[in-house]
């Protein structure tokens, strides 16, 4: 690692810090992208795509390019592919009409509402537990916790998402695992396992549509 953890977790501090009260706001998003994801109407989807997209260009912009590029110049990398990211959910689901979503209670809806309770609430407890006290430590509207919040959405896909909105996050949940577990982000674990489980179940999902009808 070319940073130490102090100097990690001295990132978070001044990010938020810098931003606030913009965690209360990202809350307010992601509770908006719960409940459009129950109450269905006209224009559902686009609001839960251009909310996540949002959330992943603030990623690459403000937090990869601003903060985190400050302590790793990788950084600058991950932000470009945190703003393509963004970019990517905004064409397939505002423009393109490829992404829906419905929260259904089968075992997709479950596991995802498990990955969104983990994001939101689970993880900045876990953390707390852990010594990652706030200011210092991450929050909602980061890489990993909204990593695994976009997890937990595209599982409850309406119409399944195209493979290529996987590709990013999943990459991310590998790396960010890697990186975290090294710095004693422990509660970092929930990212690694919601992305393989995400994309296990997709897939699975993409297998059996594919299969001739009996």
């Amino acid at each position: 690692m070319p940073f130490t953890v102090d100097q990690f977790l001295e990132v978070f501090r001044n990010y938020n810090i810098s931003v606030y009260p913009m965690q209360i706001f990202f809350y307010l998003l992601g509770a908006i992208v719960i409940i459009f994801s129950f109450k269905r109407t006209l224009i559902s989807d686009k609001i839960i795509s251009i909310v996540i997209a949002f959330l992943w260009l603030w990623m690459g912009v403000i937090y990869h390019f601003i903060y985190f590029a400050r302590i790793n110049k990788a950084a600058y990398l991950f932000g470009a592919a945190f703003i393509l990211q963004g970019l990517l959910f905004l064409l397939a689901g505002v423009l393109n009409n490829k992404l829906s979503f419905r929260f259904r209670r089968d075992i997709f809806g479950i596991t995802g509402a498990i990955f969104i309770l983990y994001a939101l609430i689970l993880y900045p407890v876990f953390g707390f537990f852990m010594g990652h006290v706030y200011p210092a430590s991450p929050t909602f509207g980061l890489p990993c916790q909204t990593t695994i919040f976009t997890f937990g959405i595209l599982l409850w896909f309406n119409k399944r998402p195209p493979l290529s909105v996987l590709i990013i996050p999943f990459i991310w949940s590998i790396i960010g695992f890697v990186a975290a577990l090294s710095l004693g982000m422990l509660e970092d674990i929930g990212l690694l396992f919601s992305g393989l489980i995400c994309l296990l179940m997709l897939a699975t999902n993409y297998k059996k549509s594919m299969l001739p009808a009996q």
